[in-house]
């Protein structure tokens, strides 16, 4: 069994590992607007074992066959 510090350590390694993949994400997007409940979405993803890469690459081609039209892209950022 953890001691408490030990918990608070595995947690903050779990709390550095998801922002280390969301930076990942947002790197290989080269655009880093997902909205909150996309990004959840992506780290439980992750979470469940799905590739970083694979998925930021996923999420590109769906952006690129699917894109946004400029006006509903201002709403969600305003």
């Amino acid at each position: 069994k953890m001691t408490p510090p030990q918990e608070v350590e595995v947690k903050r390694q779990a709390a550095r590992e998801v922002i280390n993949i969301l930076e990942e994400i947002s790197a290989l997007l080269a655009r880093p607007s997902l909205p909150q409940h996309q990004l959840s979405l992506c780290v439980s993803l992750i979470e469940n074992g799905v590739n970083p890469e694979a998925l930021a690459n996923v999420i590109k081609a769906l952006r690129t066959q699917y894109p946004v039209p400029l006006d509903l892209e201002e709403e969600s950022e305003g």
